[in-house]
């Protein structure tokens, strides 16, 4: 009898609990269904973005940043940054009008440079930051112009620290060429033990490279200055 009258109770308490469960369904449906409305339009807000704003964008910025590429090629550097006023809008408008799509990270890098090679380095500086590049050729190439731009401001520790992280990519062509500017920064800043370090650093990781091959004299003279 116990236990018809425990059963009796357990299945009252479901009962109840279920009830509650409908009855805060019944009271927070509105809010639900909003909430879920929302979810929705924000995930389909996205989708539409990248497939029919974001995508056109970026083959727009694409076409244009080509025209872009031979100015730079031919060392027109005012030009590939301004526009041409014609078709070409410039590195700079690229950035402006794109600045959602990939390519116009792309366009701060060559707008960075476009300002480095005009001797223009807080500017380069400011533009190269912007830069995103994935690509393990072009991106240690962009952190080290950052380090030419703050040697050419006398600012070598700044510099040094740049040329430091272009090496880390361990890119066989470009890690050496800034692992001898980061040692010759160590030089000049009178840190020839740490200069000495990296200098041996080419030596065993990078023997075969201009760099590793003309790097025992730098050893010999990094050793001296200790």
């Amino acid at each position: 009898m116990s236990n018809k009258h425990e059963e009796k109770a357990e299945l009252q308490k479901v009962n109840e609990a279920l009830s509650r469960s409908e009855q805060f369904i019944e009271k927070n449906q509105k809010r639900l269904l909003i909430a879920l409305a929302a979810i929705i339009i924000i995930v389909a807000g996205v989708i539409i973005f990248r497939n029919f704003y974001l995508g056109p964008k970026e083959k727009e910025a694409q076409e244009m940043i080509f025209i872009g590429e031979r100015y730079f090629a031919v060392d027109s550097f005012k030009v590939a940054l301004q526009g041409d006023g014609a078709e070409f809008i410039g590195f700079e408008g690229i950035i402006d009008d794109y600045g959602a799509t990939k390519t116009a990270k792309l366009a701060a890098a060559y707008a960075g440079l476009c300002y480095k090679s005009m001797g223009e380095n807080e500017k380069a500086i400011e533009y190269l930051s912007k830069s995103d590049a994935d690509d393990i050729m072009v991106s240690p190439a962009l952190v080290g112009a950052i380090g030419d731009c703050y040697v050419e401001l006398g600012k070598l520790e700044k510099a040094v620290s740049y040329f430091e992280k272009a090496a880390d990519a361990n890119n066989e062509l470009l890690s050496p060429i800034y692992l001898m500017k980061a040692a010759r920064v160590y030089e000049s800043l009178d840190k020839s033990g740490k200069a000495l370090k990296i200098y041996e650093r080419i030596k065993k990781e990078y023997p075969l490279s201009q760099e590793g091959l003309d790097v025992d004299k730098y050893i010999e003279r990094a050793k001296t200055q200790k």
